[in-house]
Parts: C-alpha cells; sequence; structure tokens
C-alpha cells in the first residue's frame, strides 16, 4: 500500500520492477516497510517481490505559506499580523522530512503564532509599522532553528502586511489629516503675515515718498512767488512786495473758482466771489503768515 504521492502509473511501473522519479522531487524506498533510501530524479528498479516498494514522494521545489496572526501591541490595540513564509524540504534530509513531521504546514504556523504573539506586545502600533524587519527576523530565526531538525530549510520570512482594525485606521487618518491641516494653516498664516509687513513697508515708502513729493513741491512754490515777488519789484518801479502778492491770491482765487467749476464731481461750495472778498482773503492769509512768524 503506497502513501501520498503514489498513482496508478507507479503501480503500474512496480509491476515492471521499475519506478519514475520526476525532477524536483525525490521519492521514499522502504523495503517490509522500512526505510532504505532517498530515489534521486530518474528511472530506478524496484524488486516489488523483494518487499521493496514506494513509500511516497517530496517536492523540493520552493513553498510559500501564508500566515494571519491576530494579537495586540503595546498599547493595546489589536492588529492583524500577515507573515508569507517560503521554504522547501532538503534533499540530504528527505528521509527526516517525509517521517518526523505528518503536517508540516500546521507545525510552521504554529511557530509563527508563537512568535509574533511574543514580539508584537512589546511594541507601539507605530513602532510595529517601523519594526518589520526585525519581527520577520525574528520569525525565521525561530523556524530554521525549529525545522532544521525536520529537514526543511526557511529560506525568507516576510511581514507583508500589519493590519490594525477598521476604527483605529480611521482614527490614525483624522489624526494625521489634522497633523497636516494645522501646518497647512501655520503656513497660510506665515504668508499672510508676509503680505501685511510687506503691504505696511509698501505704504511706509508710498507715505515717505508722497512727503518728500509735497516739501518739494512747496519749495518749489515758494521759490516761483520769491522770483515773481523780485521780478515784478524791478521790472514795475514802485511796487511793493505786498501789492504783488495781492495780485497773485487774486490769480489764484480765479484758477481755484475755474477748476472747481469745471470739476463734474464736485460738491456745492460757497465762498465769496466779488473783488472785494479777494482783499479779505489776502488780508486773512497775511495777517495768518505774519501771527504764525511772530508766534
Amino acid at each position: 500500500m503506497f502513501r501520498e504521492g503514489t498513482n496508478s502509473e507507479e503501480n503500474m511501473g512496480n509491476l515492471f520492477c521499475c519506478v519514475q522519479v520526476d525532477q524536483s522531487k525525490v521519492a521514499i524506498k522502504e523495503k517490509f516497510g522500512r526505510f532504505v533510501e532517498v530515489l534521486e530524479p530518474g528511472c530506478h528498479c524496484l524488486p516489488w517481490f523483494l518487499g521493496h516498494q514506494i513509500a511516497g514522494h517530496l517536492s523540493l521545489r520552493l513553498q510559500q505559506l501564508d500566515v494571519r496572526c491576530e494579537t495586540k501591541t503595546k498599547d493595546n490595540v489589536f492588529v492583524n499580523v500577515v507573515a508569507s513564509i517560503q521554504y522547501r524540504a532538503l534533499a540530504d534530509k528527505a528521509d527526516d522530512a517525509f517521517y518526523k513531521l505528518t503536517n508540516t504546514r500546521s507545525q510552521i504556523q504554529a511557530y509563527v503564532f508563537d512568535v509574533i504573539r511574543a514580539s508584537v506586545p512589546k511594541l507601539n502600533l507605530d513602532a510595529a509599522f517601523e519594526q518589520k524587519n526585525e519581527i520577520a527576523k525574528a520569525v525565521e530565526e525561530e523556524l530554521e532553528k525549529a525545522m532544521s531538525a525536520y529537514g526543511y530549510e526557511i529560506v525568507q520570512t516576510l511581514i507583508v502586511d500589519i493590519e490594525p482594525d477598521e476604527h483605529v485606521k480611521r482614527a490614525m487618518n483624522e489624526i494625521n489629516a489634522a497633523a497636516r491641516m494645522r501646518v497647512a494653516a501655520n503656513e497660510k498664516a506665515e504668508a499672510e503675515k508676509i503680505l501685511q509687513i510687506k503691504r505696511a513697508e509698501g505704504e511706509a515708502e508710498s507715505k515717505y515718498l508722497s512727503g518728500l513729493g509735497i516739501a518739494r513741491q512747496r519749495q518749489a512754490i515758494v521759490d516761483g512767488l520769491r522770483d515773481s515777488v523780485l521780478g515784478f519789484s524791478v521790472n514795475v518801479p514802485g511796487t511793493t512786495a505786498k501789492d504783488v502778492m495781492d495780485m497773485v491770491l487774486v490769480t489764484q482765487y480765479f484758477d481755484t473758482m475755474k477748476e472747481i467749476g469745471a470739476s463734474s464731481k464736485s460738491s456745492a461750495v460757497f465762498i465769496p466771489h466779488g473783488p472785494g472778498s479777494v482783499r479779505d482773503v489776502a488780508s486773512q492769509i497775511r495777517d495768518g503768515l505774519l501771527q504764525g512768524s511772530h508766534q
């Protein structure tokens, strides 16, 4: 009676005292139920009438086992850790791999559970994500030490995923979003601050330049009036500075009246408009200037 891996073709081959072993496999040969040797890929003579038989076949190909383990972190967050174990049987220890274990995948899964549930509870959730490689290394070392005695080699161990509870993931996303919004608000406030500072600096510079322009304008007016008074006094003998200033004030008065009348947006302004009023305005301006100079 054959174990796992036998089929009708092998039974037919045994009738002719020969058996074929496929590539990437080995066959376990027994004699009267006792292990004899490991048959390599190829065709082998199997005198069944002398008690020889094939107990089964063992694949040497790389196999993968995905293990999902639920545990909790140091900060009491339950997570599902998904580990991917890549392993294969060793050709020189094929008899141990065939006889010592009845269910290889269950055995590996038990070791993975043990290591993960001993490692993850020592870490906070963030640390568990950051130290995935360390967890995988601990699982691989424990499996390598345990499974080498059974004829198996652990090729690679990967922690492919750490899944917290859905509510925890939603909370983590909200925390991350709030932090990013806070950073964005700070950046926006800094930008507005810079704009206000630049705007204030621009206004200050504008007012400064406007003041310079007004000062230069007034200086030019004073210089022009002085030159006009001096020129008029020289060209018209007998006139005084007072006469010239009265004439200038009359001219300015009529220019002002002209501008007020020409402006379409001007409001109603009530001012004296007779010639005698010009004299009153001139005397008021002159008295104001003299009073300011005396003070």
